[in-house]
């Protein structure tokens, strides 16, 4: 029995390596008619018996990623520049008398992001900064592009960053995405405002991440 496996083994190797000596073989060897099949073959057909776009469509994919990668660069890197600045003890009051004065500071938009993403809900900071920079996009052909992404990637039931949008306003961004223009996010973005200020903001006040920062602002500054 022992022998008769290891002839089969023998057997098998031999197949294995007629087959690899077969895809390898040069150009010049194939059948005529069948052309260049081989260097159009699918990836995932090893007998190069088809011809498919697979090649293209793999390339078509790296360049959506790439154009995504470049928007999301721009979208993010006033945050990441954000989250690398130091509030002063002026700013850090001044966040305190209300959430339009945090917000248009950098400095505070970068902390309450940060106590954003200690709640899970650092999704509507991110949607609201990419509708800031969508809007101000004057290219036509950019403004259908980042709005196909800021669609996926906040809007979309699929998206693991959905940020919670009721019906009316899901209707009107789908109406705006058959056209789209700078507009499309508006009423989404006040939305999403209105939800921080109404539910996020009161909890940052009293969060130990504004607490502790309120510590190093001098007593004079406070009592003033």
């Amino acid at each position: 029995m022992g022998s008769e496996r290891m002839e089969m083994r023998k057997r098998q190797m031999s197949v294995q390596q007629e087959s690899v000596a077969g895809t390898t073989a040069p150009v010049q060897n194939e059948q005529p008619g069948q052309g260049n099949r081989g260097s159009n073959a699918c990836c995932f057909c090893w007998c190069c018996c088809c011809s498919c776009s697979c090649l293209t469509v793999r390339n078509e994919d790296r360049e959506e990623r790439n154009r995504r990668a470049s928007y999301d660069f721009k979208a993010e890197g006033n945050v990441d520049f954000e989250e690398s600045l130091k509030p002063t003890a002026e700013e850090v009051l001044l966040w305190g008398q209300s959430f339009d004065k945090l917000m248009h500071c950098p400095t505070g938009r970068s902390a309450f992001r940060q106590f954003l993403r200690t709640e899970f809900s650092e999704e509507n900071m991110l949607f609201w900064l990419a509708c800031e920079e969508f809007s101000k996009e004057t290219n036509k052909s950019v403004i259908e592009e980042r709005a196909r992404i800021i669609y996926e990637d906040y809007v979309s039931i699929l998206s693991p960053k959905e940020v919670s949008l009721d019906s009316r306003v899901r209707e009107v961004i789908n109406r705006n995405m058959l056209e789209p223009s700078s507009h499309t996010f508006d009423d989404a973005q006040l939305q999403i405002y209105t939800l921080m200020q109404r539910d996020s903001y009161p909890r940052f006040m009293n969060s130990p991440v504004y607490k502790t920062l309120l510590k190093t602002v001098p007593e004079q500054l406070v009592e003033s």
